[in-house]
């Protein structure tokens, strides 16, 4: 066996002993890697290309046993705990360099109780995964508007996705989790067991445990109206101004995104990503003017069922192992002035792969009082995600600083908040933005539930304010 060195949480390099090392592994039901395994380099990967970090050991759990005892393994070595679910994170939380990375994407298993709407689904599980069991029921609830991110991440940070204006965000569906604790105690977290810690877990994102399982309320979800619509970036000027009036005035049923891209051949675009849940009839006439403001280059927008929606943004515009750098904000009723500069540093993009996109959060998920959940930014608002991509990793001097000015220039006019989902590995500084005035009441749940800070591989909410 080669040794395996790792690095404390007070950055200290040391050895694991062998047999230490070799007894982990036998109490595990699934894999224990280290760097001498040939499945390790693939392992260590996640979605964002520029995370290139070195776990000591990643823990492959195939259950809440194996969480417990990687849990237990890193706490006796003072190891740094990185959770792994879907691992589509710009930060690239769901790993770390020495320490112990609690792997997941194992746990796959996923139960549905259609005649209570209720669905049970396990830690690893993407949301492809969880519509295809649920729509077998005709049942669904709200997802990542990317198919292949996890339900974990995406939930534990609120849930923004196709659905929010009918059914509220991914936490506010959330009826129970099953956490194992820094301590390595297991708990069930829910309205009435452990509120307080069901209250953080639902946007508070992995400050708390590690999440096992999840427990959703379910929903009808059945055909929608929906696709994209592309346009010349030429026509953009007169659609994203048409685009911001038709969504703050769009009933709870309709979802629009808009993004300003390139297509593979070079073309400058501007696509509306758009959808009607409900009757076709309906959603053709509502979603109609969306596709008649100019000469689209493209438009297949029609009858979809709902995985077919959630496939929308994904793959060929989020593809794995890609380089990439975002920053985000929340806006309030941008001006013109805000989609003009948006419009400028699109026509800026160095990389083909590059984007700004705008939508509302808007309906059922601004109905929620602000401090029902840890997510607590509750109004009407735009998300901006400036989104920078690209292959080289000797061209991130080319394309970061492109993403760093056209956010800054675009934050003049936000409200100072942000989707902590959104948040990028370099911006501490903006975590307290994410949850407003919530934040206090999570430094609380946090020191009671891991005053010593075992989970901070995340947008760190720190145990003493």
């Amino acid at each position: 066996m080669s040794a395996v060195h790792a690095t404390t949480m007070t950055g200290t390099d040391i050895q694991l002993d062998d047999a230490e090392v070799a007894a982990f592994r036998t109490r595990l039901g699934g894999t224990l890697l280290s760097p001498a395994d040939a499945a390790y380099a693939q392992a260590r990967k996640v979605w964002n290309g520029m995370i290139d970090k070195h776990p000591a050991l990643i823990a492959r759990c195939t259950g809440v046993a194996d969480v417990v005892q990687g849990v237990a393994f890193a706490r006796t070595h003072d190891l740094p705990v990185a959770m792994r679910c879907g691992s589509h994170n710009a930060a690239g939380h769901a790993t770390c360099d020495g320490g112990v990375v609690l792997d997941l994407t194992p746990m796959k298993g996923i139960r549905v109780d259609a005649a209570q709407r209720r669905v049970q689904a396990q830690g690893g599980v993407l949301w492809r995964e969880f519509d295809r069991e649920t729509q077998v029921y005709g049942l669904g609830t709200t997802g990542g508007a990317v198919n292949d991110t996890g339900i974990a991440g995406l939930t534990l940070g609120g849930g923004i996705g196709w659905l929010m204006g009918q059914h509220g965000l991914a936490c506010d569906n959330l009826v129970s989790a099953d956490v194992v604790t820094a301590d390595g105690t297991v708990l069930t977290a829910s309205a009435t067991e452990h509120p307080d810690l069901f209250w953080a877990l639902r946007g508070g994102g992995g400050n708390f445990g590690v999440v096992t399982s999840f427990e959703y309320q379910l929903h009808p979800v059945s055909q929608w109206f929906a696709g994209t619509v592309v346009y010349p970036r030429s026509q953009a000027r007169d659609i994203l101004r048409y685009h911001r009036d038709f969504s703050e005035a769009c009933s709870d049923s309709t979802a629009a995104f808009a993004g300003l891209m390139t297509l593979p051949d070079g073309t400058p675009i501007i696509a509306l990503p758009i959808g009607y849940h409900g009757p076709l009839d309906e959603g053709e006439r509502i979603l109609a003017p969306l596709r008649r403001l100019g000469t689209p280059l493209f438009d297949d927008v029609g009858p979809k069922s709902y995985p077919e929606v959630q496939t929308i943004f994904n793959p060929e515009v989020f593809p794995h192992g890609m380089q990439r750098y975002w920053k985000s904000s929340f806006l309030k009723n941008p001006p013109d002035a805000a989609l003009d500069i948006a419009l400028e540093y699109a026509d800026q993009m160095a990389s083909p792969h590059s984007m700004i996109l705008l939508y509302l959060v808007h309906g059922a998920a601004t109905r929620v009082p602000a401090d029902a959940t840890a997510f607590g930014l509750r109004e009407a608002l735009w998300n901006l995600d400036v989104i920078g991509q690209w292959t080289e990793p000797a061209d991130a001097n080319q394309h970061i600083p492109w993403v760093r000015e056209c956010w800054k220039a675009l934050d003049a006019h936000s409200t100072g908040g942000v989707y902590v989902n959104h948040l990028g590995s370099d911006e501490p500084e903006r975590v307290r933005d994410a949850f407003g005035q919530n934040y206090a009441r999570l430094v609380q749940v946090k020191q009671q539930y891991d005053p010593a800070n075992v989970f901070r591989f995340n947008q760190n909410i720190r145990p003493v304010s």
